[in-house]
């Protein structure tokens, strides 16, 4: 009778991964009409469920916190929303353990939001404890009592339960969209602009291509051997100051300067400030930037030393400042050159608007906002950028620029820009390129003045210089189609792995999938931190 025994104690366990419910009353019932003892059955059902529980929580316990609950979470809600939720979980965290237990369908978003937020081990350990000594007590005392009847009531009102649980959540989550569409009709109007839609959704089809791709030239990260001579090829984690300083020493006087801050402290940072900008001569107002983004994000236009200061007092990350390129225009241009080749071309140009609202004296700065056609559909960052005047009334005729970074993520309006192009241009743009070391492949962000001058390749300095995860930035033209958007990233990526190839035959070995997820993962930690972008 032993080995029976331990068979069906296994088996309890290995039921308990799959349904605790089921494992509870399986047990029970070989308890008080089969083969296993008392003990044996309840330490097994006991022990199955705690695991599982453990289990559960720690696999979220080792995911990012910031990531899931800040980052992942801000694309639906504010980050005060997502931070309130937090807390009141936290607040709250032994009666809504405890209430899992006993209603069927929360147990797993419950343990795995334990994990997230970081509730402490031995609480969470305790807490779940007891709830099951309790829960699988009753079940044993029930099944005591009504036998193998017990086995069909408890299915039958968990299974009732359960429905109602889920119908109570489809229908609050229900009435949550609805008042949020009735309540914002540029929630709806934004869905009908492809350049507007979430990024896990528009890439939703690059993906499955650049897997494609992978698959045929046998490495998930063949793009980061593109440009050799920068870090990971600038896929993720490349510094923007190695990047300028290597500009500066080949372009010179068509680069804007940029200097790394020293110093932890604010104090520091601004005694840095001053000395670099005495040094060489750089007036108000300058940039401040990390010297690892995406996107635009924490690159601020910082008009005075105050300014400066809440800027550091808000992250303690690397910073650099760069000279203010002053041209009222930007433009990306996006280059490529094989490596066996003597001249590359320009892949595409992006003209970039800096959109404005224009003020009457009477509506506020938040209301010009909601009531322009293009703004309102990404008000939010507008809103944010601005929350201090947010209720400030603009005086008649009056403009205010929305955004200074030239990044369609913090509301830059992107144009096809390809009337910029010219034999002038390209081959400006080619020279400096091939004696910047170990670059291929990426796209230069540029200010300018004059459009004459910009086709004549003169007068106009580069801001930046993106590497393997730049875009031909002109796809965001609301007058492209999304096929044409999609027809272009495509060959944008077949090029960056076929350069990337050449440049693997000639022994430059592409950055391992694992270094790449660390170095993802490190950026969403401190992006977090970074101020809001201007």
């Amino acid at each position: 009778m032993i080995a029976p025994a331990l068979l069906a104690s296994i088996g309890i366990i290995g039921l308990s991964f799959l349904s605790e419910d089921a494992a509870t009353v399986s047990s029970a019932l070989l308890i008080f009409g089969g083969p296993l003892s008392w003990p044996l059955g309840f330490v097994s059902c006991f022990a199955g469920i705690w695991i599982g529980d453990i289990g559960l929580y720690s696999l979220a316990r080792c995911a990012d916190k910031d990531v899931l609950s800040s980052r992942w979470l801000a694309r639906f809600a504010d980050a005060a929303t997502v931070a309130r939720c937090e807390h009141a979980f936290i607040r709250n965290s032994t009666v809504a353990l405890v209430a899992s237990r006993f209603i069927p369908g929360t147990r797993l978003p419950t343990y795995l939001a334990a994990g997230i937020f970081r509730i402490p081990l031995g609480r969470f350990a305790l807490i779940t404890a007891v709830g099951a000594l309790v829960w699988i007590i009753g079940v044993f005392a029930l099944t005591k009592l009504f036998g193998a009847q017990a086995l069909h009531w408890f299915v039958f009102g968990q299974s009732r339960i359960a429905t109602v649980v889920l119908t109570a959540l489809l229908v609050a989550g229900a009435i949550l969209i609805s008042r949020r569409v009735l309540a914002a009709p540029a929630f709806i109007a934004r869905w009908r602009h492809w350049e507007f839609w979430p990024a896990w959704l528009f890439y939703v089809p690059v993906a499955l291509y650049y897997i494609r791709l992978a698959i045929r030239y046998r490495s998930f990260t063949l793009p980061t051997a593109a440009n050799p001579g920068m870090q990971h090829g600038g896929f993720i984690g490349e510094s923007k100051f190695h990047i300028l300083k290597q500009l500066q020493y080949v372009g010179g006087h068509v680069v804007a300067d940029a200097y790394m801050i020293d110093g932890r402290t604010t104090t520091d940072r601004l005694l840095s400030v001053h000395q670099i900008c005495r040094a060489h001569k750089i007036g108000l107002p300058f940039i401040l930037k990390p010297d690892i983004g995406q996107r635009g994000d924490g690159v601020r236009l910082v008009h005075s030393m105050r300014e400066a200061m809440h800027y550091f007092g808000a992250t303690d990350v690397p910073i650099l400042l760069q000279r203010y390129a002053s041209g009222t225009c930007e433009a990306g241009i996006f280059y490529i050159r094989f490596p066996d080749e003597t001249r590359g071309r320009i892949f595409s140009i992006t003209e970039k608007i800096f959109p404005t609202i224009t003020g009457d004296g009477t509506h506020t700065i938040e209301q010009l906002i909601r009531g322009d056609s293009r703004a309102s559909l990404i008000a939010k960052k507008y809103l944010r950028r601005f929350a201090n005047r947010a209720d400030e009334i603009l005086p008649t005729n009056k403009t205010l620029k929305l955004v200074e970074t030239g990044n369609h993520a913090q509301g830059c309006i992107f144009r096809d820009g390809r009337h910029l192009w010219s034999e002038e241009l390209e081959h400006k743009i080619d020279n400096l390129s091939r004696r910047l070391p170990g670059f291929y492949f990426g796209r230069f962000d540029v200010r300018y003045e004059d459009e004459r001058e910009l086709r004549a390749g003169r007068n106009f300095k580069i801001v930046e210089l993106n590497g393997a995860s730049s875009e031909a930035t002109s796809i965001y033209d609301s007058r492209n189609s999304l096929a044409a958007a999609y027809q272009t990233l495509f060959l944008q990526w077949r090029l960056a792995f076929a350069i990337g190839a050449a440049n693997r035959a000639s022994g430059c070995a592409p950055s391992r999938l694992r270094t790449l997820w660390h170095e993802w993962r490190h950026y969403c930690a401190v992006a977090l931190s970074y101020p809001c972008a201007s």
